[in-house]
């Protein structure tokens, strides 16, 4: 019983932690380690189709990039997967989603911009519907 017990308050531990770290980013800005894209790289603060854009210097230039709309929700989690690493011997596993939930995903090519000039694929996963990403259209 008393294992039971244990494994009940791991469990319950491990999911408030895990829905405090998604609450930690569903607001911009998003806390450190993340910084504005726009004061790393001559990038405009919002980009129309993507939103205000933040990332953790460390893991670039694949991401994972947190983008919200102009009222500051998170509405997608952006990788930028360079096109030379999609080969037979390299892996993108376990890419998280700080946001959470994901509505759906989308993945288009990329040929380059300032902060990931090589050609890239964008991989974005959506926390909001697809009719809501009209957020971030303009």
């Amino acid at each position: 019983m008393k294992k039971l017990a244990l494994a009940v308050v791991v469990t319950m531990a491990s999911s408030f932690c895990a829905m405090a770290a998604a609450d930690e980013v569903t607001k911009a800005p998003p806390a450190a380690p993340y910084e504005q894209v726009s004061k790393l790289v001559k990038l405009p603060d919002f980009l129309p189709g993507m939103g205000q854009l933040f990332v953790d210097p460390t893991t670039l230039p694949a991401g994972p990039f947190l983008a919200y709309d102009h009222g500051g929700k998170l509405v997608s989690t952006i990788y930028m997967l360079p096109i030379k690493d999609l080969k037979p011997d390299k892996r993108f596993d376990d890419l998280a989603s700080p946001g959470g939930n994901v509505d759906h995903v989308d993945v288009y090519y990329n040929a380059g911009h300032p902060g990931v000039e090589e050609p890239h694929v964008h991989v974005v996963l959506w926390h909001v519907s697809a009719a809501d990403e009209a957020q971030v259209a303009k």
